[in-house]
């Protein structure tokens, strides 16, 4: 056998080798898909696909990647759509904030959630900014939707005093009954965004953007626990630190408290 190879100038092996089977390619790819998923479990079925392709240097059907997770029982780790999504039959309060501009700390305040993803799963952030001074007065974390950490936020807020308006937009945790009453015992007017009008929060969306940027998309954060440390030191220096370009390059806290000093002289 191993003169007629080196005559016919073929490898050996060739002679003994077996297609492999459709199922055996199949639970090869179903490994791979797994591998991926592994690494990235907030990578979709098609992103799965592209990067499998990529490697293997061959197309790879997205509709087999389906199926393949489908028969593992994974499925990409990603927020709930619609963060602000109400709640059937929930009270929607008016929008008060067209034309006003506030004149000093705690007459308006904006609160607001988004979602912060970390290496296998997702978080979300609520924050309540005092429009006036940008100053972040509240902010909290959780790993579900239900409205306690809004309601945590609130209290930490109201440390700092009670703003005469906040605003939010219309999602469930804002027109839920704990929320509403919470600002109506504290006698707060309750300002509501109106329908697909992200901007009416314009300040508060600005924060979002600035915070990713400087802070969330630098890292990837593995624990609730570590983002909470990095995002408590990060919301200290934006506030007592960071220059604001819209503040006249004054930091919020000086803006805000210089303003309630000068408000509190003003009301005697």
């Amino acid at each position: 056998m191993v003169v007629q190879t080196k005559l016919l100038d073929i490898n050996r092996s060739t002679l003994y080798y077996r297609p492999k089977s459709e199922a055996q390619k199949k639970m090869e790819r179903r490994q791979k898909v797994l591998e991926e998923y592994l690494k990235r479990p907030y990578y979709g079925s098609r992103k799965i696909a592209k990067v499998l392709t990529r490697k293997e240097d061959k197309p790879v059907n997205r509709k087999a990647v389906q199926a393949d997770m489908r028969k593992l029982g994974i499925q990409a780790i990603c927020p709930k759509r619609n963060l602000s999504r109400k709640q059937h039959g929930a009270s929607i309060f008016p929008y008060l904030l067209k034309d006003l501009e506030p004149a000093h700390p705690n007459q308006v305040w904006a609160i607001d959630i988004t979602y912060v993803r970390l290496k296998r799963s997702y978080v979300y952030l609520v924050a309540v900014i005092d429009v006036f001074s940008r100053f972040i007065v509240g902010w909290a974390l959780s790993l579900t939707m239900d409205n306690g950490f809004v309601l945590e936020a609130l209290q930490k807020a109201f440390i700092y005093g009670k703003p005469q308006i906040i605003n939010s937009d219309q999602g469930g945790q804002f027109t839920s009954v704990d929320y509403v009453k919470l600002l109506k015992d504290a006698r707060v007017q309750i300002s509501m965004d109106g329908k697909n009008r992200a901007l009416d929060n314009v300040f508060i969306e600005r924060f979002w953007r600035t915070v990713k940027w400087e802070r969330l998309y630098l890292t990837e954060f593995t624990t609730p626990r570590q983002l909470r440390g990095s995002l408590n030191t990060y919301i200290c220096e934006y506030n007592y630190e960071r220059p604001h370009q819209s503040l006249h390059y004054q930091t919020p806290a000086e803006v805000y408290f210089a303003g309630r000093k000068l408000l509190e002289l003003a009301c005697g």
